[in-house]
């Protein structure tokens, strides 16, 4: 396709993610053990998502339904899995629309595997950096002083250790980069941009600057009631969020940061902020820990829309949409008024946050598709594929193949304490949520073989 012509009146957008940070771990939701002033604000002057959701609650998946707004079976169906050389991304869409592009941080994207030593050093060919025209990055790091980053091709290919603490500075390079933009704008010569932060807080191992992490200690934290009263589970949940909330903290204060970084590039009431995370942390909660469970608190994660300019008919508040991991790409087309391509399979829910989008006249779904496809068999992770379904009334089911596993009532019982699924008073409920899971796996042309009833 041919690059169009930018035109000064689109918006630029970006993204800021974190690694694990599941939902509930905000100040404005709710959290006493953490302090997120930058976050709640974002929250306050813009839309706040606060039923938003991972799907696939698992590292490599999600990032692949990010960057194509494509379902993992689609594309990257399980963890340290490629993503397809041939699919395009929504920098490709972008690109083509005259926007500048750049990645920074965590790509996880390359199917670089553990047992090929460590995934720092490896570098991500051009070729394979989902055609973002400016990245620097990494393809996994799990060591938050010790992060190599590496970008550029040929002679101008580069590769160095960062000097201090990972999101740190990721995000002064993402400053610089807006810098350059505000720079740009300023000489005549700017064009509408799209750059990603993807940060690896607040993903294990739990560690954060001692400013940060000087305000939190175990014996502090409050667990959430789910956690059940098994000495091990406390004990490991605390000393874990004592650290998880320093992170969160010091990626509130580098969004902050980069807010002040729009503002003096006179980029701010030009762009829209939106802030999210891959998926969330277990922490405990149901005797479990990480990821890849379909428990509330390892797929609710953050998802706020904001900035600066609150005309052109934007709305505030909070949204109750079942925003997925496959939405997050159709949604920021929509922000900058780009037409969603036929192979992206999200929803576009920009008009949450621009109502005279209309959702560019896509019907919103009832509910939210649920998937672990390949599991990884790592350590207190679920090691069946499983499937299943949140829906827009409040309900969550999810099943095995052949069995049923899990059903909820969200709506009186948030913590998840009374699994439904082999409750016989239920069963017509059963039979409901199971007729609407079905729907999904045909319509994704998704393969699973449900429990009967």
């Amino acid at each position: 396709m041919s690059v169009k012509s930018a035109t000064n009146d689109r918006p630029n957008v970006i993204w800021v993610f974190g690694d694990q940070h599941r939902a509930q771990a905000l100040g404005c939701n709710g959290d006493g053990n953490v302090h997120t002033p930058n976050i709640d604000n974002l929250a306050a002057g813009g839309v706040h998502f606060n039923r938003a959701l991972s799907g696939f609650p698992l590292c490599c998946p999600t990032r692949g339904s990010l960057m194509t707004g494509r379902y993992p079976h689609h594309c990257v169906p399980g963890h340290e899995h490629r993503l397809p050389e041939e699919q395009p991304t929504i920098a490709h869409v972008l690109n083509d629309e005259g926007y500048e592009t750049a990645y920074f941080g965590k790509w996880h994207l390359d199917g670089f595997r553990e047992n090929q030593g460590r995934a720092a050093y490896h570098i991500v060919p051009p070729e394979r950096r989902g055609g973002f025209r400016h990245w620097i990055g990494y393809e996994n790091n799990n060591s938050p002083w010790d992060c190599w980053v590496h970008g550029g091709a040929g002679e101008d290919a580069f590769h160095y250790r960062l000097p201090g603490f990972e999101t740190d500075e990721l995000t002064n390079l993402f400053v610089e980069y807006i810098r350059e933009r505000g720079e740009e704008k300023k000489s005549g010569a700017g064009r509408p941009f799209f750059a990603v932060l993807s940060a690896q807080a607040p993903h294990n191992p739990y560690m954060a600057p001692e400013v940060f992490r000087g305000k939190h200690t175990s014996g502090s934290v409050e667990l959430r009631p789910n956690v059940p009263p098994i000495a091990r589970v406390r004990e490991e949940a605390r000393t874990n969020l004592a650290g998880y909330y320093a992170m969160i903290e010091n990626l509130d204060w580098n969004l902050g940061r980069i807010r002040e970084a729009l503002s003096a590039a006179d980029l701010d009431l030009d762009t829209h902020v939106v802030f999210f995370s891959d998926h969330g942390d277990m922490h405990g909660s149901h005797g479990q820990f990480h990821k890849t469970s379909p428990w509330e608190e390892a797929i609710r994660v953050p998802f706020v829309i904001g900035g600066e300019r609150p005309f052109y008919g934007r709305t505030t508040g909070v949204s109750r949409a079942l925003l997925n991991h496959v939405d997050v790409a159709p949604t920021t087309l929509g922000l900058c008024g780009v037409a969603v391509p036929e192979w992206m399979e999200g929803t576009d829910y920009s008009s949450h946050r621009l109502p005279d989008r209309a959702g560019n006249g896509a019907e919103e779904p009832d509910s939210a598709y649920l998937q672990s496809v390949v599991p990884t068999g790592h350590g207190h992770s679920v090691d069946k594929p499983w499937r299943g379904i949140v829906t827009n009334d409040g309900w969550k089911y999810v099943c095995f193949e052949g069995v049923s596993w899990l059903m909820f009532d969200l709506n009186e019982d948030p913590y998840e304490l009374a699994n439904m699924a082999h409750n016989s008073l239920y069963a017509g409920k059963r039979a409901e949520l199971l007729g609407k899971l079905k729907a999904w796996i045909e319509r994704t042309g998704d393969s699973f073989a449900l429990p009967e009833q």
